[in-house]
């Protein structure tokens, strides 16, 4: 009996200029994106961040108030460095965000200001694989993201929106979900993982509250890991996947 073939990734396209990434908290995007990122800010694309929250409810020893400010000033600098400089936070509460219209208003907003071709998002299904239960901040704005692509694009949802200046923009071509257990491209990530590397050192506070392990060494073995398994099916180079959404 012959093994099942392990359908290969292709190529995310690359005719697009303007990216926007909305994710639900500080670390998000770094924990599988900012090798692609990298990769695509070197290109002299344009990438912003949106995220729903600050993170303030992240790290047990930290209370919100004090927390909150840290992982806004980290996850600044994690961008820079990766080579975004616009990052916006919408300020919903960490672990309580909930999926609904004012969700999808202010991403609305967001796509409507960034007007970007290319949305980036995290993994918006229950599970990861199966195995691990999502968070619900994850799922409620993975869920949105996905929504508001496309009432960015409708007037006559979220009228007030045009009324505060933010005509509709219906120029998102693609959705691309990273995280996903059913990936359909990848994006080459050998150029930027030692910036990622150096991305998601950034946010050291949260890892150090997270693991014993040394930061660096942590955030080498996960990103490696990571992009080396995805890169056995994408022609053996390190690489970042994405579940590909054509609008």
């Amino acid at each position: 009996m012959t093994e099942p073939t392990i359908p290969r990734l292709q190529p995310l396209p690359e005719d697009w200029q303007r990216a926007l990434a909305v994710v639900a908290h500080p670390d998000d995007l770094e924990y599988g994106c900012a090798a692609a990122i990298a990769a695509w800010t070197d290109a002299g694309r344009e990438v912003g961040y949106v995220l729903a929250t600050r993170g303030e409810a992240g790290i047990d020893t930290l209370a919100p108030a004090e927390c909150g400010p840290l992982r806004e000033r980290e996850q600044r600098a994690s961008a820079a460095v990766v080579g975004v400089s616009s990052v916006e936070f919408l300020d919903h509460r960490d672990g309580v965000v909930e999926y609904g219209p004012a969700l999808r208003r202010d991403i609305a907003a967001a796509i409507r200001r960034h007007r970007p071709e290319l949305v980036i998002t995290l993994n918006h299904r229950d599970t990861w694989g199966g195995v691990a239960w999502n968070t619900p901040d994850h799922v409620a704005v993975g869920r949105a993201v996905l929504d508001a692509a496309g009432d960015a694009g409708n007037r006559w949802i979220f009228p007030e929106l045009v009324e505060q200046g933010l005509q509709p923009w219906d120029g998102v071509r693609w959705v691309a979900v990273a995280g996903s257990t059913t990936p359909t491209h990848a994006v080459d990530a050998a150029a930027g993982l030692e910036r990622a590397v150096a991305s998601l050192l950034e946010h050291r506070t949260y890892i150090e509250a997270l693991t014993d392990e040394e930061p660096e060494a942590y955030a080498r073995r996960f990103l490696t890991g990571s992009a080396t398994a995805v890169g056995e099916r994408f022609g053996g180079r390190p690489a970042v996947a994405f579940e590909l959404f054509s609008r």
